[in-house]
């Protein structure tokens, strides 16, 4: 019998499958096709086949990184969700997907990623909590440096940095995404009608997490409530298929810094990543000073007792 596939992705949370929409896509769409993948949820990406989630380990084709490559993947082993779809439907899923990426991805990162209150209050809290020390203090802020690379890659501006402006342009086009979303879906229980597609997964994962996380600055989570079908859709995606996952996470604090706007609490997060970071960084160094000398101390009676013998040395590492 051959291995299973395997698939590393981020863990869930908040009733979700995983906290992270690349993962969350991939989840989904093997689900949809009914693909057997053997899941590992971890919180440390270096222990994938790739260092980055998601991947998926396969014996033909090594290791792949990417949903869309995941994606194209499975459908080579015949676990193909799109397989009823007519030409005109496979055109529209990639004209959709391409719209998402284009107008609610960015925004999605925004929310998530540099929107500073909910960034400090929930995103940087939750890697916190979840990755292990000493990764804790480095690994969320060098994901939201990635992030912003990402923003800035789909954006096509190499410069962009966060602002009032960029929030509204940002949070427009989403609006207008979520709207059409919502238009093309009508009253049908997937966007094809009653079997889900690669479509579905692509946007039932962009739109899950903000249904499910609870974030301080909320308006993209507004605005998806305000439309009922793409709100029951999600729901219903958790519901048939996640249903081990779709139960509500305890109650969560969130660390709401008093009395500043989405921008004043910007300096403050500068200061606590370059904290985290030295922190880390002494943390590191102090371990390989206190090694280094409990080894020196260790050879030193050898040392008294060989004179200069020149015999071969061991690596002290």
């Amino acid at each position: 019998m051959a291995a299973p596939l395997e698939l590393f992705c981020w863990k869930g949370d908040y009733g979700l499958a995983s906290v992270d929409a690349d993962c969350l896509t991939v989840l989904a769409y093997a689900k949809f096709a009914g693909a057997p993948l053997k899941v590992h949820k971890i919180t440390n990406p270096w222990r994938s086949p790739t260092g980055t989630l998601p991947a998926l380990k396969t014996r033909e084709e090594g290791s792949i990184s990417q949903p869309s490559k995941i994606i194209i993947h499975l459908r080579k082993q015949k676990y193909n969700a799109d397989y009823d779809l007519s030409a005109k439907e496979g055109a529209d899923t990639l004209a959709f997907v391409s719209l998402l990426e284009e107008k609610l991805l960015p925004a999605l990162i925004y929310t998530l990623w540099i929107d500073s209150k909910n960034y400090v209050a929930v995103t940087q809290c939750w890697y916190a909590e979840n990755v292990s020390f000493p990764l804790n203090f480095l690994l969320p802020n060098r994901m939201h440096g990635q992030q912003l690379e990402k923003l800035r890659l789909v954006r096509g501006d190499p410069v962009l940095e966060p602002g009032e402006q960029l929030e509204k342009e940002l949070y427009r086009d989403a609006f207008e995404c979520m709207t059409l979303l919502s238009q093309r879906l009508g009253s049908q229980k997937f966007f094809f009608g009653d079997s889900p597609s690669s479509l579905d997964a692509y946007v039932f994962a962009h739109l899950a997490p903000l249904l499910k996380i609870k974030l301080p600055n909320g308006k993209l989570q507004q605005h998806l409530n305000s439309l009922n079908n793409l709100q029951q859709y999600c729901t219903n995606i958790l519901a048939l298929y996640f249903p081990s996952d779709a139960q509500e996470a305890p109650g969560r604090k969130i660390h709401v810094q008093p009395d500043s706007s989405d921008f004043d609490n910007e300096p403050h997060m500068r200061r606590n990543q370059i904290l985290s970071v030295l922190f880390a960084v002494g943390a590191m160094l102090g371990y390989a000073i206190l090694t280094r000398m409990v080894t020196i101390k260790r050879e030193q009676p050898q040392l008294k007792n060989s004179g200069h013998d020149d015999g071969d040395e061991e690596d002290e590492d």
